[in-house]
């Protein structure tokens, strides 16, 4: 700068000259300070809406109040099938079934039936006016079906033989035909039941709960809609027209229970805080009408949601574990970290408790079972069923026997009959579906599993499709994925500019030599005293043929040497990495020394199970691919629902990351939920788990089953576990009140609860 030139002064204020004119004592009274005209704006956490919340708090805070801690607390995990609800200081919930009877002025003709996911035997008549040749389609038909039936039990059976035989139990020949001569002669004998008298059934306009069951199964003659509102953690859109009516049944129902069941009137709700419990999936729409529904409709004071997986830990008084909470309609496995749900972990399977209760009536169908009459999309035959699984199902194979049993028959305005029952293997062969889902057709769910929305709502109209889709899925389905396109092999020449053209990498001779199956084998195998029980491609699919193709596969399939060779993890990988690296470290050599993923390799684990083999043997893919939800050429959610459960859980383990976090999961398996009362389900995932792991997971220990605590329903764990979080003292910065949502609707649960 030239000297005689002053330097120009800085503007201290940052603030545009201007001729507006202001008085002097304006100025005086103005005083404007230049350390003061920064900003700091909700820069300090005293000015958030949280904390100016907190302190009106404190300020109108009485002091402790008069009662129990947590009486002012109402904790719900609504279900399928129950709905369990009660106040955090209960020591157990109230369980009432989910299920409301409102009287329509219009009632349908015939209304509908529930659907059916298991194919049965048709007992077709030939009718007098039924032509020669209807008859023949008929007889075919159900033949076709038999021997479909025949052909998906048929490996159930004989993967029992065979564990019965390594554990040196005896077979009973010729059981089936014994039950079934007994069944047949068996008569049912009329008798006054032991619970409670047949109560007629009230003439109110809407019954909730218990009540419903009073009802005759022709409840459509006497006015009434039964409906199920929730359906496998989400809203039932299959019985409903539109969310709205959804959301006033489960608004009934939870008002009714709240005066009937808790004495709390609809009055003092403004007094009462709230603690949701949602699914590991949850759907925000879901989740989004309930708490508005519960703060702004039923005018409660303050919420808090809670997963269910977290929840179950905190009923369990453990901070790590792999939750497997098998329910009514689905089936969650998730691992839980230091008070966290890993989002990467999370699967949702198709096979649950109902598909266990419809596949017994199947089996007890074939050795003639007493009741003749026998319905189950009758609400009260469903329930008949419901306590003959939970009563004689197991998983224990040294109760396997020919023993005999009895059940009662309630039919509301008839006489209570009692059979006798007489069975066999059909005990374990029930509950051996979580394992050999082949028989069961999930294509069918997906018209219970559709998404719902709000075009409405602003939040709704941004898809959150990333939030259903996971690293376990991705894992489960990767070999559903189509292959890269094959690099061109052209002949290597030298250009004009003296560069090499790179070449396509080559395929070592010793990697092609080693071969692994490319699903878990059937074979029972004996080791010092470790049980290794092997899954093979006989599993996958009962066709001889299909069988030769795929064991020809496995050639040039690679060993599980190279996931013993992968360094350990420390932390959670993204779904990105999950996907991308289990098709660069674990390829499929071919003959052309291109890598495909078209095998179910996936890193040398289990990621099939029978109902997927035949979507694994797809050669080329269709000329114009559906998208779906995320991109993915295939639906992830849907195809990885139909995995087997132990291998839905080793999937899972290895999705939170290396070697050290799937021996750490693998041993704190923790099981919740109505199916984890199934006698001796402990062993059969044991035993199942331990046969995958010990070869794909180097230093392997055994696999262990966490007990729930002493004298703890299973059922109600999660519910106990949200009971602890509303008593705590470190809930007070997790409550979302009516005024938060109003104002920020949604963000408020995202800013308060991390995980959503």
């Amino acid at each position: 700068m030239p000297r005689g030139v002053a330097n120009a002064k800085r503007d201290e204020l940052a603030m545009r000259y201007t001729t507006f004119h202001a008085p002097l004592h304006f100025l005086l009274l103005l005083r404007v300070n230049p350390k003061l005209t920064a900003s700091s704006y909700l820069k300090y956490e005293s000015q958030t809406l949280w904390t100016r919340n907190a302190a009106r708090a404190s300020k109108n805070d009485i002091g402790p109040q008069e009662g129990r801690r947590g009486s002012k607390v109402i904790v719900i995990h609504p279900g399928t099938r129950t709905l369990r609800i009660g106040r955090a200081s209960d020591v157990a919930p109230v369980f009432v079934p989910h299920v409301i009877a409102r009287r329509v002025h219009t009632p349908p003709a015939v209304p509908p039936k529930p659907l059916l996911f298991i194919k049965r035997p048709k007992n077709i008549k030939n009718d007098e006016e039924s032509t020669e040749g209807e008859n023949e389609k008929d007889a075919l038909a159900e033949a076709a079906t038999d021997e479909h039936i025949e052909n998906s039990i048929a490996p159930l059976v004989s993967a029992l033989r065979d564990r019965m035989r390594f554990y040196k139990l005896r077979v009973v020949p010729n059981a089936s035909k014994v039950a079934s001569s007994f069944n047949e002669q068996m008569v049912g004998e009329e008798s006054p039941s032991p619970d409670s008298p047949f109560k007629t059934p009230s003439a109110e306009d809407v019954l909730v709960g218990e009540k419903v069951f009073d009802l005759p199964d022709e409840a459509h003659v006497l006015g009434y809609a039964v409906r199920w509102p929730v359906y496998a953690g989400r809203f039932n859109t299959r019985d409903y027209k539109s969310h709205q009516n959804v959301l006033d049944d489960i608004e009934e129902i939870w008002r009714t229970t709240l005066k009937d069941e808790l004495g709390i009137d609809p009055k003092a709700f403004k007094e009462y805080s709230v603690v949701l419990v949602i699914p590991d999936v949850w759907d925000r729409f879901y989740v989004h009408e309930l708490v508005h529904m519960l703060l702004s409709t039923m005018g409660l004071k303050q919420i808090v949601c809670q997963q269910e997986s977290l929840a179950a830990t905190y009923g369990a008084g453990i901070s790590n574990a792999c939750v497997i909470d098998i329910g009514a309609a689905k089936t969650s496995v998730s691992c839980v970290d230091d008070g966290l749900v890993l989002a990467e972990t999370r699967m949702i399977l198709s096979i649950a408790g109902d598909d266990i209760t419809e596949f017994l009536s199947v089996l007890l169908d074939r050795i003639s079972f007493p009741y003749k009459d026998l319905d189950v999309t009758r609400m009260h035959d469903w329930a008949v069923m419901e306590d003959l699984k939970c009563r004689i199902c197991t998983l224990n194979e040294a109760d396997v026997a020919l023993n005999l049993y009895d059940f009662w028959v309630r039919c509301p305005g008839k006489k209570y009959i009692k059979y006798g029952l007489r069975a066999y293997d059909e005990v374990i062969l029930a509950p051996m579906l979580f394992f050999d889902q082949r028989i069961v057709n999930i294509e069918l769910k997906r018209e219970l599993l559709r998404r719902t929305g709000n075009p409405d709502i602003t939040d709704e109209m941004i898809e959150y499709s990333q939030d259903q889709i996971t690293g376990a899925m991705l894992i489960s389905t990767q070999h559903l994925m189509p292959p890269p396109p094959a690099p061109t092999l052209t002949a290597p020449s030298k250009p004009a500019s003296g560069a090499v053209t790179p070449q396509p990498p080559e395929v070592k001779s010793d990697d092609t030599k080693k071969s692994a199956p490319s699903a878990i084998e059937a074979n029972v195998k004996l080791e010092g005293k470790q049980e290794v029980i092997d899954v093979d491609e006989e599993m996958m699919d009962v066709d001889t043929k299909e069988k030769r193709e795929a064991s020809s596969s496995t050639q040039t399939s690679k060993s599980p040497s190279a996931e013993r060779d992968q360094p350990s993890k420390s932390t959670t990988p993204s779904r990105q990495d999950l996907a991308q690296n289990d098709k660069q470290q674990n390829p499929t050599p071919t003959g052309n020394g291109t890598s495909t993923s078209a095998t179910p390799v996936a890193g040398d684990i289990p990621t099939t199970g029978p109902g997927l083999a035949s979507a694994s043997r797809s050669s080329q893919p269709p000329a114009q691919q559906q998208v779906f939800p995320g991109g993915y050429p295939v639906d992830v959610p849907f195809e990885a629902s139909k995995l087997p459960l132990d291998v839905a859980i080793y999937n899972s383990a290895r999705a939170a990351g290396g070697d050290d976090r799937i021996r750490k999961y693998l041993q704190a398996v923790l099981v919740v939920g109505g199916g984890a009362l199934t006698p001796g389900i402990v062993h059969a995932l044991e035993s199942r788990l331990q046969a995958i792991a010990t070869p794909l997971v180097p230093h392997m220990e055994k696999v262990q089953i966490i007990p729930p605590p002493k004298d703890i329903d299973p059922r109600m764990l999660s519910w106990k576990g949200a009971a602890v979080l509303g008593k705590m003292d470190g809930v007070s910065d997790l409550w979302v009140t009516g005024a938060d949502w109003d104002q920020f609707g949604m963000r408020a649960l995202k800013e308060r609860c991390y995980y959503l």
